[in-house]
């Protein structure tokens, strides 16, 4: 198949690359660069098979001439800064609902009939139900990203019934894994390099959320789009587990050997919209035969791992 990624110089973009390559797939990777890495593309552009666009999704004629003879559509780029949504909301709009839209009128007009799109568990906002599963009444958004997430599904899920579209649209947590650029991992470890004797904590460290290695995310979004037939694919993706904000800092810690004073402020949450207990409900994925491999604890000493061996994406992320 010939398939086009959006956002393949992202993490999760270019693992999804790198994978479908693996498989023997035709790949067009579409990517601004405003976040993405090229070097998280090298394995990829060694690769006969794999076409690389520098282009902006909201780019009507760029993203028309990238979808030409593509087969499926895995739409991942997004603006993922959840926690500054609020200094700039115009660029959740844009970014992830009206680029969205683009990526699908594109698809209309070169006849591309499938997409599966990356969203987020952050469309159920502070819900009432945990485990929480994809049916659940959704509650008042509590985040610009989360609320620009939600948008562009019902984007794609008008353009399923009125345009004949197969959708999958995938809810995760938190990803983790190499390649790895932004989030708490990212943000602690930054930190203690700076400060090992002390850690600054946004909430109070009660905080509970669900993580999923990158592997795992991708070997469950690969299985669902082979087993599942629908004209609108929905899926949680997570872990069967949870961990507190100072489960994973004592994890951290003790892998780096420290011990730092934590310094707490925000009160109950990090910052607005940050949703105080995260927790999905999997059970539909996991009915098609897929379970994680790794533990979250297992997830976040990964991604530390990886971090420390390749500190350039530190300073490179200090850049932008």
């Amino acid at each position: 198949m010939r398939l086009l990624v959006t956002g393949s110089a992202g993490f999760i973009g270019s693992h999804l690359v790198d994978r479908l390559l693996s498989e023997g797939h035709e790949v067009t990777g579409f990517d601004n660069f405003s976040v993405g890495q090229p070097e998280f593309l090298a394995d990829a552009r060694r690769s006969s098979k794999f076409h690389l666009i520098h282009g902006d999704i909201l780019n009507e004629t760029t993203i028309a001439k990238a979808m030409q003879g593509v087969d499926l559509v895995f739409h991942l780029a997004a603006n993922a800064d959840v926690r500054f949504g609020i200094e700039h909301p115009q660029k959740d709009l844009e970014q992830n609902t009206i680029g969205t839209f683009r990526v699908l009128e594109a698809m209309r007009h070169a006849g591309v009939t499938q997409i599966v799109f990356a969203s987020t568990g952050s469309i159920y906002g502070e819900p009432d139900t945990f485990p929480t599963p994809e049916n659940c009444p959704f509650p008042v958004q509590t985040s610009l990203y989360g609320a620009s997430k939600l948008a562009a599904e019902g984007l794609i899920e008008a353009y399923t019934e009125g345009f004949g579209l197969q959708g999958h649209i995938f809810r995760f947590v938190s990803i983790l894994g190499e390649r790895y650029t932004h989030g708490h991992v990212f943000d602690f470890y930054k930190q203690l390099l700076d400060h090992p004797d002390r850690l600054d904590v946004l909430g109070n460290g009660k905080q509970r959320k669900s993580y999923l290695y990158i592997q795992d995310c991708l070997d469950a979004m690969l299985l669902a789009i082979r087993k599942s037939n629908g004209r609108l694919n929905i899926f949680n993706l997570g872990a069967d587990e949870f961990c507190t904000v100072d489960d994973s800092i004592g994890w951290i810690c003790e892998h780096l050997s420290l011990n730092p004073r934590r310094a707490y402020s925000g009160g109950d949450r990090g910052w607005i919209g940050d949703s105080p207990f995260i927790f999905l409900d999997c059970s539909m994925i996991r009915n098609l035969g897929w379970k994680p491999h790794l533990t979250i604890r297992e997830g976040i000493i990964r991604t530390l791992e990886y971090l420390r061996q390749n500190e350039w994406i530190l300073n490179r992320r200090r850049e932008v």
